[in-house]
């Protein structure tokens, strides 16, 4: 079963809590709650729902963006953004247990986040993607293998879990450039059954 990482959206056919539901249904053991444009009352109550269920699912709940709300919580981890707070102020808030995962577009990103102390790393977009504004340069096949081998000659043996408007198809040529997951988010909520694209993504 190939690790598959879910980020939370809101649709106009399905809201952030049932987005998770549908992807723990499927068989996702990884929830990351991404609410940007929420405010933190909102994301703390929609954060401890999702967490219920990650917990009755035995899944990882990792909570973008917000690192002490991820404290409070108890949650699993934190994501951050480029533009977050850095990797190593956060792991001092958090401490050793907590995960810690960050973007990053380019290897000298991916470095930084080594040397922060960062647990893994959400790395792309592989393609335009709409769930997400003021997006990086699009990186491609071409472009994974590129920052994967640059990470292989400097012995950085952070996971990379690749993300950014990835479908079913293009997962198996982006696993063979090396990366260790697939982050996925629209591809799962635009399909006629969502419990049952996820599904079928996990057995590839």
């Amino acid at each position: 079963m190939i690790p598959v990482q879910f980020i939370t959206h809101c649709t106009d056919r399905y809201s952030y809590l049932d987005s998770a539901r549908m992807a723990l249904e499927g068989g996702c053991r990884w929830i990351q709650l991404r609410m940007k444009d929420h405010s933190l009352d909102e994301v703390e109550e929609i954060g401890r729902k999702v967490q219920a269920l990650c917990k009755q699912y035995e899944a990882i709940f990792i909570i973008d963006d917000h690192v002490e709300l991820a404290k409070k919580l108890q949650a699993d981890g934190v994501h951050l953004g480029l533009k977050d707070m850095p990797v190593r102020e956060a792991r001092q808030v958090l401490g050793e247990e907590f995960l810690i995962g960050g973007t990053a577009n380019t290897f000298e990103d991916i470095v930084q986040h080594w040397q922060e102390g960062a647990d893994y790393i959400g790395c792309g977009p592989f393609r335009y993607t709409d769930t997400k504004k003021n997006l990086s340069p699009v990186l491609g096949l071409e472009g994974y293998a590129s920052i994967l081998r640059q990470m292989r000659e400097a012995d950085i043996p952070l996971p990379v879990v690749a993300i950014g408007g990835i479908t079913r198809t293009d997962i198996p040529a982006i696993l063979q450039t090396g990366v260790r997951g697939i982050a996925l988010s629209g591809t799962v909520l635009r399909a006629e059954d969502p419990v049952q694209e996820m599904r079928e993504i996990l057995t590839l």
